[in-house]
């Protein structure tokens, strides 16, 4: 068998589409913001809130969402940025 891979090195690999492009998410963070701050969280992607709960950037908090101590360093990180 040669050339053969183990079987369990593939596993996983075609179940999941490959994440978003971290730059996409952290342009649309901003956005998201505020958004939230408006009570306007109808408004956001729903890809995007489950990848920035994945990324810890965003949480649920009894029933809603707001930004964890992480999507406020990486919002603070984009407006310096930005300057």
């Amino acid at each position: 068998m040669t050339g053969s891979r183990h079987p369990t090195a593939q596993v996983g690999r075609d179940d999941q589409p490959p994440p978003p492009h971290l730059e996409v998410l952290r342009s649309a963070l901003l956005p998201t913001v505020e958004f939230l701050g408006r009570r306007r969280a109808d408004l956001i992607d729903t890809s995007l809130i489950e990848d920035y709960v994945a990324l810890n950037w965003l949480e649920w908090h009894g029933g809603s969402l707001r930004l964890t101590v992480t999507g406020r360093n990486v919002c603070a990180q984009l407006v310096h940025r930005s300057k």
